[in-house]
């Protein structure tokens, strides 16, 4: 395809990247074969990185980061909108990998390319915002204030279904820091990691500004364990399951690094006896069903006040049958396939164990393996808040519907499972909107009314708590996650007065 030549990829690739252009030369670690989820056929091949090539780019890291942290914040800043300027070129062809090599439709694909766009223009605004405070000494003629410095190296391990927003979210916040960010991609997605790596680093290259991107791809957990665990990596910001991500969090904590984790979602939407259904359909179809149910803020379980589950049960039913699944790149395609075989199984080991504690399938519920690729059909189940396999997060397009009698009810049914990511309530009546966003209300870190559980703007912080794990990425002042905290008192006197009123005199 014209867009893989245009991006730089060919038949094999490299695997590793150590700066000014220069990559690897490793072919004998093994490969990772990118895999159009379509199709089920290779596109291309990386070759996997060896120890001494992780060895080189986490040194090189190091390297850079001495040179980078003395660049003033606004030029680093500048260094982003470069990144913006290459990105926005090649919209389309990213937009299109992305959807090749992960199953998204072109819309999906490209819009996620806008976000790192997006957050290249956030990041050159932050770049001269990195804000501390000053504070009043107790001591007379003593100045306090706080600064932040840059961490040093950066770690990013990403998931398969993001694969090109959520790493930019952290390197680019990261680099108007002053760190250098080294980047573990999912061998599900190498592809959009090697073009997103060739782009940015020619902005910055060819701007006289040092490679502050670098990264590294592996076939095995080995090498990404031994990145976990290395005390050179300031900072690990993981992407990925609760199960795996409680793993990396204790193993960081264990040296003394700093994690930053953005872990799985079991994601509601409350619809209450007020909502209008206009609004709530297409966002709970959307949600369900975007990405084929692959998104960490996938909407899982619909919680319907009894009043109205049977009219939008029918009514998502009808709605889902119009869902056209196929190609991706196809402009009339509105649901693409897993991301692989073993996703397909999944799923299907989800609807037995839904057989098993007696849910009706309403909609779907079938693998379809007559078509080439991974593809499933949208499913919608009646379920029981207690069951099990509700509680779980089955990353397919598996939707439980709930009834509840209640508003506590239904907080408590949304509230109870061990993941907090994102929430929505649909609702004309204020006071259920605004208990719903108070301290009663929903216990995830996004939290929204009236629009659903998906499609978070690069602006607000995203991220959730509980087992989902509590980070932070993206707007707000998630750019402090990537910086150290440095309290300073000037004395400015001829005395050295102490704190607290303490005297001690020789």
């Amino acid at each position: 395809m014209d867009f893989l030549k245009k991006l730089g990829i060919e038949d094999t690739n490299p695997g590793a990247y150590f700066g000014h252009g220069e990559w690897s030369s490793t072919t004998d670690s093994g490969q990772i074969e990118s895999v159009n989820p379509a199709t089920g056929e290779v596109i291309a091949r990386i070759n996997s990185a060896s120890d001494d090539d992780y060895e080189r780019v986490i040194e090189k890291a190091r390297e850079v980061f001495r040179e980078w942290r003395m660049t003033p914040a606004p030029k680093r800043g500048e260094a982003m909108r470069l990144v913006g300027e290459i990105v926005r070129e090649h919209k389309d062809e990213l937009g299109s990998l992305i959807s090749l090599e992960v199953g998204k439709i072109k819309p999906e694909g490209d819009g996620e390319v806008q976000e790192m766009i997006d957050i290249c223009d956030f990041a050159l605004g932050q770049s001269r915002m990195l804000y501390g405070k000053t504070m009043h000494s107790e001591r007379p003629r003593h100045r306090m204030y706080e600064q932040w410095h840059p961490l040093g190296v950066v770690g990013v391990i990403t998931a398969f279904n993001f694969p090109c927003a959520v790493w930019s979210w952290n390197a680019c916040i990261s680099a108007i820091c002053g760190n250098v960010t080294v980047w573990k991609p999912s061998p599900k997605a190498p592809l959009v990691a090697l073009a997103l790596q060739k782009l940015c680093n020619r902005a910055l290259e060819d701007n006289g500004f040092p490679p502050v991107f670098l990264n590294f791809m592996s076939h095995d957990n080995a090498m990404a364990e031994r990145f976990v665990d290395d005390t050179r990596v300031d900072l690990m910001s993981f992407t990925g399951s609760c199960a795996v991500g409680q793993k990396v969090g204790a193993r960081v904590a264990a040296r003394q690094g700093k994690s930053l984790l953005e872990l799985g979602g079991n994601n509601a939407i409350i619809v209450d006896e007020t909502a209008d259904l206009k609004l709530a359909v297409p966002a709970i179809v959307f949600g369900a069903v975007g990405t084929a149910g692959q998104r960490c803020t996938s909407t899982r379980r619909l919680i319907v006040h009894e009043s109205l589950v049977q009219d939008l049960t029918r009514q998502l039913a009808s709605a889902y049958k119009q869902v056209r699944i196929g190609d991706p790149l196809d402009g009339n395609t509105l649901m693409g396939p897993l991301i692989e075989k073993a996703a397909v199984e999944r799923f299907e080991q989800a609807i037995e164990k839904i057989k098993e504690a007696g849910g009706e399938i309403v909609s779907g519920g079938n693998a379809l393996p007559d078509r080439a690729g991974f593809y499933v059909e949208p499913t919608l189940v009646r379920a029981k808040p207690e069951w099990d396999i509700v509680k779980e997060e089955t990353f397919a397009p598996i939707l439980y519907v709930m009834p509840y009698r209640n508003f506590e009810e239904a907080i408590e049914i949304q509230n109870g499972v061990t993941q907090g990511l994102s929430a929505a309530l649909f609702t004309t009546d204020l006071r259920n909107a605004e208990k719903y966003l108070s301290h009663e209300g929903a216990d995830c870190g996004i939290v929204n009314v009236n629009i659903g559980t998906s499609g978070a703007e690069i602006g607000g912080a995203f991220g959730g708590e509980k087992a989902t794990g509590g980070g932070r990425e993206s707007g707000s002042d998630c750019w402090k996650a990537y910086m150290r905290r440095q309290t300073n008192t000037i004395n400015w006197s001829t005395e050295l007065p102490l704190a607290q009123g303490i005297k001690f005199e020789l």
